[in-house]
């Protein structure tokens, strides 16, 4: 799989004219190849309209591999803009370090050393619209939050879920102490309640181009998958068909279950609130939506719900990684196959450093890490490679516990 993922990128290499003249004055076209470059730690800037509702608006599937990577570097220009904006939250997050964990004098030093190292990638892929957006914010207050959010319909409501979610989920764990469950539980519900308050009852605020077709913007909504973190546990929180999977001593272990209306205890929920299952290119609720749950969607209510489904894992000594995607890395690549690809790049190199020390990447920000960028990329190019028709976002973090300082 490595050598196809390898020869696939050996591939993306383009061509460019460059004009030179000669001493006779003539002019003449020479042939320059110029490296390909994959940009990681990238979040393309969404674009507009929709997706997940019919599948109508995918590009031929006659075009060839090297446009899909390109599509993707054309999207990474932006990085450095967004790794400006990265930085800067976390400048304007630095308070939230101060957070007590343990209640010791120290606790600043321990979230820095307790911070998992990342990577990530989000691009267009086949898709006429990037609708897809990742939040990460390695300064949470209990540890490390990451989101991955798959709009349809348009993008509206997952740029609304990657600018507000983990404010919600940090001003529920400010509250009163009710456990990981009903504070992930009603977070989305907030969510949810935010978006419709926003662009339903106010679609003025909304200045996107499924205005068009629907003016109150009520058949916009967005998967989330979303994981805190912490010294301790990982707390996953699903809503939709984005996935979580653990990599635990080699073996691939998921985190979430998908919500596809024919998973047979949705599809009981949705009949008995009155609704229908309609297999047209796949099961759909309505014959509308290929996911049974998600944020937003306020045309399918009450069949398509916010609630996630919450669970809290105790970490280990032999926790690897933690993989968050899209359905467009889903689609095409098996649990198992992702956990592998990870651990071959994580494997590449030792343990990384902690922040500060000798040997750590400090350029790419606080967190983000090479080895996790390069699994990123590695699984967001195997997706391309088998034909991914989806946007792909691709989150790998790092569980492997740091002892100290490298030499």
């Amino acid at each position: 799989m490595a050598d196809i993922c390898c020869g696939f990128g050996g591939e993306t290499e383009s061509t460019a004219p460059v004009e030179t003249k000669t001493l006779a004055s003539k002019k003449h076209r020479r042939l320059e190849l110029l490296p390909f470059k994959f940009v990681a730690d990238v979040v393309v800037q969404p674009l507009e309209n929709g997706r997940k509702k019919q599948k109508l608006d995918l590009y031929s599937p006659t075009s060839s591999m090297p446009r899909d990577c390109s599509n993707a570097v054309e999207n990474s220009n932006r990085s450095k803009k967004i790794d400006g904006e990265l930085k800067r939250k976390e400048v304007l997050s630095e308070p939230e370090k101060t957070v007590s964990l343990s209640g010791g004098s120290n606790a600043k030093d321990e979230v820095a050393q307790e911070c998992p190292k990342f990577g990530m990638t989000s691009v267009c892929g086949r898709r006429r619209d990037m609708e897809d957006e990742v939040s990460i914010h390695p300064s949470f207050r209990e540890g490390s939050f990451f989101g991955v959010f798959d709009g349809h319909g348009c993008s509206h409501v997952a740029t609304k879920c990657r600018d507000r979610f983990h404010l919600i989920v940090k001003e529920e764990l400010d509250g009163e102490p009710v456990g990981w469950k009903h504070t992930m539980e009603r977070s989305f519900a907030r969510m949810d309640d935010e978006v419709q308050q926003q662009y339903v009852n106010d679609p003025k605020k909304s200045n996107c181009r499924c205005e068009l077709q629907t003016p109150h913007c009520d058949a916009v909504g967005s998967t989330a998958v979303v994981a805190v973190v912490t010294p301790d546990k990982i707390v996953v929180s699903n809503c939709g068909d984005s996935r979580a999977v653990l990599c635990r001593n080699g073996v691939a272990a998921p985190l979430s279950s998908d919500h596809k209306p024919d998973r047979p205890d949705e599809l009981a929920r949705i009949e008995a609130a009155g609704g229908r299952v309609i297999y047209w290119d796949g099961p759909r609720v309505l014959g509308m939506l290929a996911m049974s749950r998600a944020i937003g969607d306020n045309y399918l209510k009450p069949y398509v719900i916010p609630e996630p489904e919450v669970r809290v894992t105790e970490r280990t000594a032999e926790d690897e990684c933690l993989i968050l995607a899209s359905d467009g890395l889903w689609d095409v690549v098996s649990n198992e196959t992702a956990c592998g690809v990870a651990r071959m790049c994580l494997g590449a190199q030792k343990p990384p450093s902690p922040p500060g020390s000798p040997g750590s990447d400090a350029a790419v920000g606080s967190g983000s890490d090479k080895a996790c960028s390069d699994a990123a990329i590695l699984l967001t190019k195997l997706a391309l490679a088998r034909h991914s028709t989806d946007n792909v976002s691709v989150v790998v973090i790092d569980l492997r516990k740091r002892d100290g300082p490298s030499a």
